[in-house]
C-alpha cells in the first residue's frame, strides 16, 4: 500500500466523517495525508475573492481534526480553484486512496449522494472510498466477486486492506438460478468464486477468508450484507455492462444504499 491518502472535505458533517477515516487510513497505511477542498467562483456568499479566510479555515479545522484522531500521521492543507469532481480526479493520479463522506452542502457532496460521488468513483485513478456518518462497525470486509478483469483490482485492494485492519473477508459471489447460462450451478460458481481469491492467500497468509455463494440479485445481496461490514469493496463495472460504462449499476447502487463506507475500484489497486 502507498504513500498518500486524499481526503475531500466541504465543512460538512459527513466530510468530518470522512476525515476521521482518513486519518485512520493514513495511519494503517503509514502515509501522508492530504486534506484539499475545491471551490470555483461563484461560490458560497460566505466566500469572497477579498476574504479566503472562512475557506482556510475550513480546511485547517479539517487537518486539525485529523491530527487529533491520529497524530502520528502527515497531514498537508489545500485549497484547489475548479470543479470538484475534476480537482479530486487530478488528486487521484498521485494518491492511493481517495476518501469522500456520502453527503455534503454542496462542495465535493451535493445534498443526494448523485452525481458528484459517482463521477469520482468512475473517473478516479485510484480506488475511491464513501463514507457514511455513522460509524461502521466491526465486521468483516465484504467483498463483491463478478470474476471480470476489474473485479481482480478490487480483489487486490481488499486483501491488502484486510491485511491492514486486521479483518476477516467475506468474498461474495451471486448467481440468479433461473437466468443462469446452461451450464452454470453453484457448484461453477463456487469454483469462480475460488479462482477469483487465489494467489492472494498466499501472499496474505494472516488473512481469513470465508467464500459465499449466494442465490440472489446482486445489489440485493451485497447491501444486505453491508449491514454487518467495516467496509463493501467492490469493482468499478463487472460483467453485463453496457460497453463505455465507467461505473456500473451495482456499484452506483451500493454507493447509494449500503449501509457501511464503500470502496469502488477502478485503477491502480
Amino acid at each position: 500500500m502507498g504513500n498518500l491518502v486524499v481526503v475531500g472535505v466541504d465543512g460538512s458533517s459527513s466530510s468530518l466523517a470522512a476525515v476521521e477515516e482518513a486519518a485512520s487510513e493514513a495511519r494503517r497505511r503509514r502515509a501522508e495525508l492530504r486534506v484539499v477542498h475545491a471551490f470555483s467562483w461563484p461560490v458560497r456568499p460566505m466566500y469572497t475573492p477579498l476574504d479566503p479566510s472562512p475557506i482556510n479555515r475550513l480546511v485547517h479545522e479539517a487537518a486539525e481534526h485529523a491530527r487529533s484522531v491520529a497524530p502520528e500521521v502527515e497531514v498537508a492543507e489545500a485549497v484547489v480553484t475548479g470543479d470538484a469532481v475534476a480537482v479530486l480526479e487530478a488528486e487521484s493520479r498521485a494518491a492511493d486512496l481517495v476518501i469522500v463522506g456520502s453527503r455534503g452542502v454542496g462542495g465535493f457532496i451535493g445534498m443526494l449522494l448523485g452525481s458528484t460521488a459517482v463521477s469520482l468513483a468512475a473517473h478516479g485513478q485510484c480506488p475511491v472510498m464513501v463514507v457514511r456518518e455513522e460509524p461502521a462497525g466491526a465486521g468483516p470486509i465484504v467483498l463483491g466477486v463478478d470474476g471480470s478483469p476489474v473485479s481482480e483490482k478490487a480483489v487486490d485492494f481488499a486483501f491488502a486492506e484486510a491485511a491492514l485492519r486486521g479483518a476477516e473477508i467475506v468474498a461474495v459471489h451471486t448467481w440468479l438460478p433461473d437466468y443462469a447460462p446452461p451450464g452454470i450451478s453453484p457448484e461453477s460458481a463456487e469454483r469462480l468464486l475460488a479462482q477469483a481469491v487465489a494467489g492472494r492467500t498466499e501472499r496474505y497468509p494472516d488473512v481469513t477468508v470465508r467464500l459465499d455463494v449466494v442465490g440472489g440479485e446482486t445489489r440485493e445481496v451485497l447491501i444486505e450484507a453491508s449491514k454487518t461490514a467495516q467496509l463493501l469493496v467492490v469493482g468499478a463495472r463487472g460483467r453485463g455492462g453496457f460497453a463505455g460504462l465507467l461505473l456500473g449499476s451495482v456499484s452506483q447502487a451500493l454507493l447509494h444504499h449500503a449501509h457501511c463506507p464503500v470502496t469502488v475500484v477502478r485503477g491502480k489497486a
